[in-house]
């Protein structure tokens, strides 16, 4: 949903679906990524990336027949500990001195929530939507010194 180019080729799309739906309204939800995989054990080596945007689900209270599920996935009950080790894993395959751009909304689980559960502080991000559930938040990979 955030992309201006889904089809710039320095950019590789990942999803743990590979799904088509017809939506209420009529139009096709396509979702094909690039890579299947789950965000919790990525198939990339470490350091891999300059730069990251994790973007995962949000809500945990969803019918599994609506369309927001369709759209955007569910957060399981062990959500906590998915994105914990979704996080880990971004951080993980990021480059050092890498970027980690992290889209989080807030409409059932909350900003304090999430960084509890990923134990970091973002450098810095912006709220964006009305009425402001949504942020982005940027986090950097820092270089260990030998």
């Amino acid at each position: 949903m955030m992309w201006f180019d889904k089809t710039n080729s320095e950019t590789l799309f990942a999803d743990n679906r590979i799904e088509n739906h017809i939506l209420c309204d009529g139009r096709t939800l396509e979702i094909n990524p690039d890579v299947k995989i789950d965000f919790r054990k990525m198939p990339f080596d470490d350091n891999t990336f300059y730069l990251i945007v994790f973007d995962p689900p949000h809500l945990i209270r969803l019918g599994t027949k609506s369309w927001m599920a369709k759209k955007y996935g569910v957060l399981k009950s062990t959500w906590q500990e998915d994105i914990r080790k979704g996080f880990r894993e971004c951080m993980r395959v990021l480059k050092p001195n890498g970027t980690l751009i992290f889209k989080w909304s807030e409409h059932q689980v909350t900003l304090g929530q999430v960084l509890k559960a990923i134990g970091e502080r973002p450098l810095f991000g912006h709220t964006s939507a009305k009425p402001g559930k949504t942020i982005w938040m940027t986090f950097m990979k820092i270089e260990q010194s030998a």
